[in-house]
């Protein structure tokens, strides 16, 4: 009996060591664990919008890097179920280039919530004419591309090699989210090379953005406004109204303070706008950097729209446009 109290006694000893070192373990662990959850992004409790034009990294000199995590945590503070990623190939188009492998990589696992766009500027010298170019493309769409862009070059938006692109593009039903203003994917007043595209593109479908694409919301859209953001009162007949009329296949992406811009600055013409055009619009923002400014949610917030109008314009049509589910 003796021989079996003293190995009980020792077997307490062990045990009580063991339970006081797995007490002290969890008490370390767990500071650990919810900093390892506060660095996940929360599921978006209620998806209110779809924002077609974010970036990843680092987009500007002197910019912060945005990492996919930061922008989902901002998304969930938003009501931004999914947004669109795009690339920035064009050496016009940022400080550094953003390439359509690294978006593919950084949103490759959160596809439910971003959804990777590619890019290829239509100056890279590829074989094979426009075969090479179709599989150029095809592989990004095979490895999860859902549309063309940010597509921002230095040249004509209706410059030939830009056309082969968007020629490739229809046949890949990649719909095209292009820049215009007076340095990317140049126009002149009235936008005659943008219908040119439209014209010869009808399986087409192309989003127009960018100070040159916001400007022409106006009749009297100069030269000069193509380049800036043209403030005061809008005056009707603009390229936008008047190529929405003819081609079916013509959408705009309401980010940036471009976007935002032609709205708020005549606003009883950008709430017409908004509500004449409210199957061709989407909500965007331009996001591409940790703290930046989004006019668009204070915008939206004030703006007296049809709900059936904000159904469409925040979500509907980038979800049908996109294929999205």
């Amino acid at each position: 009996m003796h021989g079996a109290q003293e190995i009980t006694a020792e077997n307490r000893r062990q045990f009580c060591g063991r339970a006081i070192a797995a007490v002290a373990f969890a008490a370390l662990a767990r500071p650990a664990l919810r900093s390892a959850r506060a660095a996940e992004p929360a599921k978006t409790p209620v998806a209110k919008y779809i924002d077609v034009h974010t970036h990843l990294g680092t987009v500007w000199s002197g910019g912060e890097q945005l990492t996919p995590e930061a922008l989902l945590r901002w998304m969930d503070a938003a009501a931004i179920g999914q947004a669109v990623v795009l690339p920035l190939v064009s050496p016009e188009s940022s400080s550094y280039p953003i390439s359509t492998d690294y978006v593919l990589a950084e949103t490759k696992p959160y596809r439910d919530r971003l959804i990777p766009f590619c890019s290829i500027d239509p100056r890279t010298s590829y074989r094979g004419g426009a075969k090479g170019l179709l599989e150029m493309l095809r592989r990004y769409v095979d490895a999860g591309a859902r549309g063309f862009g940010e597509h921002k070059p230095g040249v004509a938006i209706d410059d030939p090699r830009n056309m082969a692109l968007y020629a490739a593009c229809a046949e890949l039903n990649l719909p095209v989210l292009f820049h215009l203003d007076e340095q990317r994917n140049t126009d002149a007043p009235g936008l005659p090379g943008l219908e040119r595209v439209l014209k010869e593109n009808p399986q087409g479908v192309f989003i127009g953005h960018g100070p040159g694409w916001w400007a022409s919301i106006a009749g009297n859209a100069t030269k000069t406004d193509l380049g800036g953001y043209p403030r005061g009162q809008v005056s009707p007949g603009g390229a936008i109204d008047r190529l929405m009329d003819k081609y079916p296949n013509l959408y705009g992406d309401l980010s940036a303070g471009s976007g935002a811009q032609a709205i708020s600055r005549d606003p009883q013409f950008g709430l017409e706008f908004l509500t004449r055009r409210q199957d061709r619009l989407m909500f965007g923002t331009d996001f591409l950097a940790p703290g930046q400014d989004v006019p668009q949610l204070e915008l939206f917030a004030k703006l007296d729209l049809p709900e059936k109008a904000t159904d469409k314009i925040y979500r509907e049509n980038a979800r049908r446009v996109l294929k999205l589910t």
